[in-house]
């Protein structure tokens, strides 16, 4: 909705509606500000909520369910003769899903008295902003800004997307069709996850990253035993391969790479998708009209109180330093309007977990094994398969395992890698863990419903204290 007053003043006005922009604008409004929200597309939410992280899981979950009958059912007893997929029924679940969560995000708007401006929002000076939509120019001011503006797919060298063969995660979350063969380039979250996605509906899928490891920032032992996986699955994975050239073909796709030897490979692909990272939105904002200054890669630059160099002005999530997670944005958005409100919050992006929505899943929060040994800390390590654990079992999830990294002294929990089912729910007990400043031993002391995956962690602990495995 685009309010009529012209020269409306705000405490707290948000550019950008996503994760960290739509958390901001609530709680700020929840803390008595009287707040607007910016988003020049119709939708709010977002990447994660329209063309990101929501979208993305739908697909995941409906694609495992079909990769588990097609795999597991049998053994279930459980015959599913002819079996067949509705991609575009897979799709409009999809599709439906992200508009359940866009009406939410209307309603929580609605229900907090959040005023929404629909248009490119540019800073026209330190206080004010000119948002432009189909109805013409509306000028408001506020006290404070926050920039919540987020990132966007980035490519490399030599490669242009053009969303048509060439695409980003964008355009792979809605093909027309099921391709026949998708060229990944990248290894990263992004990557495996799509590789992923396809993969279990019978796309020939390759998957070309420039390091000699996928996942190459998380604890290398989940790329290494991730890699395996998805080889099971079919898909075909080139590491220490540096992509020279794609080119669209019109049907088809040539990409052209160079392995660690200097020998020239050539794949083709009906789609090559680009997951190479994203890279902050900053375009167009009218920075130029205030202090405000940019690092080398493009973000915002802040200080500790994320505030930018205009004081009034805030930036968060993608747009700033740190892991570009929905999650991480959040807990921006909260500690500026805190801050704003007179508060002592506190940030922590050691706590912030990382979560890959594979099947089986992996996460990660804390220190890894590199940074570890990168520090030259002293540590120990325990780790539980899930082949041992009697639930994974029964499930047929006995792939993947848990991985805890402790300090010798005090047993103080340092980092916690999992790769197997519901990773994604168990990384929030190691949060707890870590953010409590818990030692291993501490970790087993409580209870654990049995069977349950999250017996995997307590055995961990209990290897990593030098007790050793009690169950299964």
């Amino acid at each position: 909705m685009i309010n009529d007053k012209e020269g409306d003043q705000y405490d707290i006005a948000v550019i950008g509606s996503g994760p960290g922009g739509y958390i901001a604008a609530i709680r700020a409004a929840q803390l008595g500000f009287k707040t607007a929200i910016m988003e020049r597309y119709s939708s709010l939410g977002g990447t994660c909520t329209n063309v990101g992280c929501i979208p993305a899981k739908a697909l995941l979950d409906s694609t495992e369910h079909y990769y588990q009958a097609a795999t597991k059912f049998s053994a279930h007893g459980i015959l599913t003769s002819d079996l067949k997929m509705d991609f575009g029924k897979m799709l409009k679940r999809k599709e439906d899903v992200v508009r359940q969560n866009v009406s939410g995000i209307n309603y929580l708007m609605k229900k907090n008295k959040i005023d929404v401006y629909h248009g490119h929002a540019k800073l026209m000076d330190k206080s004010t902003i000119a948002v432009q939509a189909e109805a013409g120019i509306k000028t408001i001011t506020s006290r404070h800004v926050i920039l919540a503006t987020g990132s966007k797919p980035a490519s490399i060298p030599n490669v242009v997307i053009d969303k048509k063969r060439v695409i980003s995660s964008t355009e792979a979350l809605s093909l027309p069709a099921r391709p026949a063969s998708l060229l990944v380039i990248g290894g990263g979250v992004i990557g495996v996850e799509m590789a992923s996605v396809f993969a279990r509906l019978g796309t020939k899928v390759t998957i070309i990253e420039y390091t000699d490891m996928l996942l190459p920032t998380m604890d290398h032992e989940l790329g290494k035993e991730i890699r395996k996986i998805l080889i099971k699955q079919g898909v075909d994975i080139l590491l220490a391969h540096n992509v020279e050239s794609v080119v669209n073909g019109g049907d088809e796709v040539t990409l052209v790479c160079k392995d660690s030897t200097g020998t020239h490979k050539t794949f083709i692909g009906e789609y090559c998708l680009v997951a190479t990272g994203r890279k902050p939105y900053t375009s167009g904002l009218g920075l130029e009209n205030t202090k405000i200054t940019l690092d080398k890669f493009g973000r915002v630059v802040v200080n500790e109180r994320l505030q930018t160099g205009e004081p009034n002005i805030y930036a968060i999530g993608d747009v700033i330093n740190g892991p570009m997670l929905a999650h991480k944005a959040e807990e921006d958005a909260v500690f500026v309007v805190e801050w704003i409100k007179g508060e002592k919050p506190s940030l922590h992006y050691n706590l912030i977990p990382s979560v890959v929505y594979t099947w089986p899943e992996i996460a990660s929060v804390g220190l890894t094994e590199e940074q570890l040994k990168l520090q030259n800390k002293v540590y120990n390590v325990g780790k539980f398969p899930f082949s041992a654990s009697g639930r994974a079992r029964a499930a047929m999830e006995s792939e993947g395992f848990t991985k805890v990294l402790t300090d010798p002294k005090y047993g103080e929990v340092l980092g916690v890698h999992i790769i197997g089912p519901r990773a994604a729910d168990l990384i929030a007990q190691a949060v707890i863990g870590i953010h409590y400043e818990t030692s291993d031993d501490d970790m087993t002391r409580i209870s654990y419903a049995h069977p349950t995956y999250s017996e995997s962690l307590k055995e961990a602990y209990l290897m990593s204290s030098g007790v050793g495995a009690l169950n299964l």
